[in-house]
């Protein structure tokens, strides 16, 4: 009602929903889903890694343990470095090829 009285009073118009244009961004909306996406996997990585890590100090000397402690901590720094190069080609191509 408030709303009503006001485009009564002031002459303005209230545009619908679907028609805010300008609002729109998709290009930084895909930007931050990606950023966010990439940043969850990082976050996933840096936990192997500390999985990796428990599992070595808790191997207790078995050798088997601690080549397997000693892998996980190697796919994790792996998969760190991929998120890292990935989180930079993205932004690279976001800002040097659409423009943003």
């Amino acid at each position: 009602m408030r709303n009503i009285l006001t485009i009564l009073a002031t002459g303005t118009e209230i545009k619908p929903v679907g028609d805010q244009s300008t609002d729109v961004d998709l290009t930084g909306n895909i930007t931050n889903i990606l950023n966010a996406v990439i940043g969850a996997i990082g976050i996933l990585a840096v936990v192997i890694i500390i999985i990796g890590g428990v599992s070595y100090m808790t191997s207790s000397g078995d050798a088997q343990k601690v080549k397997k402690a000693k892998d996980t901590i190697l796919y994790g720094v792996i998969g760190l470095v991929i998120v890292a190069l990935a989180f930079a080609i993205v932004n690279f191509v976001i800002k040097n090829v659409l423009g943003q």
